[in-house]
């Protein structure tokens, strides 16, 4: 049996270990191993991260399955768009997927932004990532595509939604 609960910094460690593990399965065949290191870097330092829970604009949930940690996804209101929350990130241990933790934490975040009265969800993912199947099975639709700079690198995303 899994739970899912709200990540604090302590669990900033834990967020950089299924980071590390899911990135580079995930990102090897697309993005260069210099890509991959640059932003490992850039988003999951101690430091980024600290930031971005800091600044109260994303809110981290961390799936621990027998309380050993599986999987973590981040969300926040969509800045441009207060009525519309953005999934940051979801990731999952590689030896997990298929497992439903990406559902249960799909439908954690859909509870927990239905509190503020929002009933629109929109994430990136790369054009080339296979999970872009998982999202359209749970009823996400492309809605544009998207180039992101990150650094020197960019990432070429589609922005899904999902409306419930």
């Amino acid at each position: 049996m899994y739970k899912i609960e709200t990540a604090t910094k302590a669990d900033i460690p834990v967020i950089q270990k299924i980071a590390n593990a899911t990135w580079w399965p995930t990102y090897s065949s697309i993005l260069s191993a210099e890509q991959l290191d640059y932003m490992l870097k850039m988003i999951y330092s101690e430091e980024a991260l600290k930031q971005v829970m800091d600044s109260g604009n994303q809110e981290f949930i961390l799936l621990t399955e027998k309380n050993d940690p599986e999987a973590f996804a981040s969300f926040g209101v969509k800045l441009q768009e207060p009525s519309i929350y953005k999934l940051h990130k979801l990731y999952i241990l590689p030896n997990n997927q298929g497992k439903g933790f990406g559902r249960a934490l799909i439908e954690e975040v859909k509870t927990r932004i239905s509190k503020a009265g929002v009933r629109t969800l929109d994430l990136n993912v790369n054009r080339y990532n296979p999970a872009r199947n998982f999202y359209e099975h749970l009823g996400f639709k492309i809605i544009k595509e998207e180039d992101v700079p990150i650094g020197p690198y960019w990432m070429n995303d589609f922005v899904m939604r999902l409306e419930f």
